[in-house]
């Protein structure tokens, strides 16, 4: 895994992770309202406008302030990261893998979320970009335990969750749906390239 220093980019392979810019806008909203995302991910469907406002007004400056809490004291409590999934050899943004506090779980509640492009489903993405955020965080964090949830009805989540190492911790209700519940902790972690 290899960190570059401008933008932050998380090499995984056939994939890289970097920060959300601007440009990446029209990606994310065209991605974030296809039924199969918007299905698992209500609160990321948008108007094309409402998607360059959070992502100018609030993802990127969010991003900026989590990897100065990074450099500085390796204590990410309240911040948010919000990186998009690239294609390595085309630079395609297919989806996005971020983490941040997922308030309806019980502390510490940080989580792991993720959303590839129905077109590259099956391709084995979301793993490899988990494995690479999850990666960064317990090497360059005091990150002790990472949560993920997934509605019982989206197998393809839990069997990401589940290949990334998270353990099931049993269902909880968050805004009125049932999820499974699931952690993984910093000394449980073992990295994987996601091959």
């Amino acid at each position: 895994m290899r960190v570059s220093k401008e933008l932050l980019r998380i090499d995984c392979g056939d994939i890289y992770l970097q920060e959300f810019s601007i440009k990446d806008a029209d990606s994310i909203y065209k991605i974030s309202n296809q039924p199969e995302i918007s299905n698992f991910l209500p609160d990321w469907k948008s108007t094309k406008e409402q998607r360059i406002d959070w992502v100018t007004n609030y993802e990127i400056p969010a991003n900026k302030e989590f990897l100065e809490a990074v450099k500085s004291t390796a204590d990410i409590e309240g911040h948010f990261l919000k990186l998009g999934v690239f294609i390595s050899a085309t630079d395609e943004f297919i989806g996005w893998c971020c983490t941040g506090i997922k308030e309806e779980l019980p502390a510490p509640n940080r989580e792991i979320m993720y959303a590839i492009s129905a077109e590259y489903h099956g391709k084995g993405y979301a793993k490899k970009a988990s494995l690479g955020l999850i990666n960064y965080l317990f090497t360059n964090t005091n990150l002790e335990i990472l949560n993920a949830v997934a509605l019982p009805h989206n197998p393809l989540s839990i069997k990401v969750i589940e290949k990334c190492g998270f353990t099931f911790q049993g269902k909880r209700m968050i805004e009125g749906e049932l999820f499974n519940h699931y952690t993984l902790t910093r000394m449980d972690w073992k990295y994987d390239t996601g091959g």
